[in-house]
């Protein structure tokens, strides 16, 4: 049988054994409603804000300003539209060339509503330079979405350096950080944001669970209305097992190795470059997530190559998973200067702390055995 190697973890990472462990009993004898006023609803309700405690312990935030959703899209969905349409400072948005669709989409509704959105231009390395921000600020500005860190090229941002300049204007800041969970630093004050999205299946949680950092005065107005859960924010029933599953994760990610998985990626990228000589790196050389190394092969099909990795156990991607058997070339990879043709040979390879080295190695010596093909 062929042996199988994972490394797509930027589409969807593993879940940990241990978070399945933490979330049982909530799945069995702690079903309950949290808003049931009996001790096994309370009981639920407990668990509830001890997880909401913990995540916010890994934010630099206060419990009351962390909300549980549904996942990434959601939150980034409730951040761009609830704080632009709370705002009264006016109608002008600001969000990068390579956000993530959560976030592109969530401005185009915005767009149809009468806004004005302005994209950021980005540089070769997908770079958001801070005099790029800066031109584009305006006093109606009413919020500035930038990526902490790409999906697909993984290039990181400095955050902390563009909401300050947001702060000049008092923008409100938000961040898409749900590739930067596990290895970069997401402490709010420091990164100097009023929203911050999150998901938990990048991180070992399972899918459907994320969350939204709101800091508090913040305007905002929910997008799901009904019970009024979660201090009228977000309506619906908590999903308390996978909250807790979500802060188990972030508990254990803390742990993780990030220097050899750093090491591990600059071996892998080193090892391609040199037995691929037509392989281009994508995104920032260093600046960059640690599980992350993505190429273009110009004159191959991104498609075909991985295709060929999978029949030899091998799975990566060719960018977003939420792009997924789209024609179009990224809109990452465009917007930093690349062709369309170029653009769609690319392939992703992503890994994490748990990855054994001797696989990713392999992968590096099967992907020039495809590509001599």
């Amino acid at each position: 049988m062929t042996v199988q190697v994972y490394l797509d973890e930027a589409a969807t990472a593993p879940v940990r054994r241990e978070v399945l462990e933490a979330m049982w009993p909530h799945l069995t004898g702690g079903f309950a409603n949290p808003a049931s006023s009996h001790e096994l609803g309370q009981s639920a309700a407990r668990a509830l804000e001890e997880a909401r405690a913990r995540v916010a312990e890994h934010l630099g935030a206060r419990p009351a300003e962390i909300l549980f959703t549904s996942g990434g899209t959601e939150s980034d969905n409730a951040a761009v539209k609830g704080i632009a349409l709370a705002s009264p400072r006016g109608r002008h948005v600001l969000v990068s060339e390579i956000e993530h669709p959560a976030v592109l989409e969530s401005a185009g509704w915005l767009e149809r509503l009468g806004f004005e959105v302005e994209r950021i231009p980005v540089d070769s390395e997908g770079i958001v330079a801070a005099d790029a921000l800066a031109a584009r600020l305006r006093p109606d500005t009413t919020l500035v979405s930038v990526q902490h860190a790409n999906n697909e090229v993984g290039t990181v941002q400095d955050i902390a350096v563009l909401s300050d300049l947001a702060a000049e204007y008092d923008v409100p800041f938000h961040t898409d950080a749900v590739q930067a969970a596990g290895t970069l630093d997401l402490d709010v004050t420091r990164l100097g944001v009023r929203a911050l999205s999150l998901a938990g299946h990048k991180l070992g949680a399972p899918k459907g669970i994320g969350v939204l950092y709101l800091r508090r005065r913040t305007p905002f107005e929910p997008l799901i209305h009904g019970g009024g859960q979660q201090r009228d924010r977000r309506s619906g029933t908590e999903n308390v097992a996978a909250a807790v599953g979500m802060a188990t994760a972030l508990d254990l990610a803390a742990s993780d190795d990030i220097e050899t998985l750093v090491a591990l990626r600059d071996r892998f990228i080193g090892e391609v470059l040199a037995q691929v000589p037509e392989s281009r790196l994508t995104g920032h050389a260093t600046r960059r997530l640690a599980g992350n190394a993505s190429f273009v092969f110009p004159g191959r099909s991104g498609e075909s190559i991985l295709l060929d990795l999978e029949r030899r156990g091998v799975y990566c991607s060719s960018g977003s998973a939420c792009a997924a058997g789209s024609d179009e070339p990224s809109h990452v990879l465009t917007a930093m200067g690349y062709d369309a043709a170029t653009a769609q040979t690319a392939v992703r390879f992503t890994f994490g702390a748990r990855t054994a080295p001797a696989e990713v190695m392999s992968t590096a010596r099967e992907l020039a055995s495809v590509l001599r093909r």
